[in-house]
């Protein structure tokens, strides 16, 4: 194990994989945080480490069945002219869940339920959101596996790279949630988020592809905007209104 470390080329595949860990989990750490900001304060901060310790063993579970992961891509069943494989419906299965999921918490966010929050918290057990957790971490595990057979073959550095970008994601997953918390507006641009990457698993799962770096544009520029309207809200300065000529 000690080589990967001592060769150019594995450190750098070792880097490079954790970098895209961690950026693949980044959505999975916000979509963790808003499931266990449903509980009690209490239970928050377990919520979000027992999910992110589920994400991490269903991962090296999954780099453990790297031949059942490729025999995936064989069809199961011919579906309005599409050949759907084990991997298809996995993709679209998990993107429908993230579509429903999500909408349904934008629902809960502006809409509420008509009763009060500490109400509404006695009604969302541990387990319940622990289960949601593990069902997310599956559509989120598959995704990353792929991406880390796509960029390497040494088995090691692939759990390396997990175990690592999951610990920094425990070590992040406070900071994040809280800060979602505090901008009620962030929660919503993310749960957005995750609506656009269901839509993206299913169109993967209908050999829909849509380019990567059209996602990741229109979610970095959003957040940009979100990030000048939260400054904006903290001045205390009067807006700048234009002249008409």
């Amino acid at each position: 194990m000690f080589e990967i470390f001592t060769d150019p080329a594995s450190l750098a595949a070792l880097v490079s994989l954790t970098a895209l860990e961690i950026v693949l989990g980044i959505d999975n750490i916000i979509f963790i945080s808003i499931l266990a900001s449903r509980l009690p304060k209490n239970q928050q901060k377990n919520a979000r480490q027992i999910g992110l310790l589920l994400a991490m063993l269903t991962r090296i579970l999954l780099l453990f069945s790297l031949s059942l992961i490729m025999k995936l891509t064989e069809p199961f069943f011919v579906l309005v002219g599409h050949e759907i494989s084990g991997r298809d419906l996995i993709l679209i299965v998990g993107g429908l869940f993230l579509i429903a999921k999500s909408t349904t918490e934008i629902h809960h966010k502006l809409e509420g339920d008509g009763e009060d929050k500490d109400s509404d918290r006695k009604k969302l057990t541990f387990t319940n959101v622990i289960i949601q957790i593990m069902l997310l971490d599956i559509v989120f595990s598959l995704d990353s596996v792929i991406t880390a057979v796509g960029m390497t073959d040494h088995l090691m550095i692939m759990i390396l790279a997990v175990i690592i970008s999951v610990g920094f994601m425990l070590l992040a997953s406070g900071s994040i949630s809280d800060f979602v918390d505090r901008h009620p507006t962030v929660k919503i641009l993310a749960l957005s988020f995750l609506i656009l990457i269901g839509l993206a698993l299913v169109g993967e799962g209908w050999e829909l592809h849509i380019p990567k770096g059209y996602i990741y544009f229109a979610m970095a520029f959003s957040v940009i905007v979100e990030m000048l309207n939260i400054q904006l809200r903290k001045s205390d300065k009067k807006p700048v209104v234009f002249k008409d000529k």
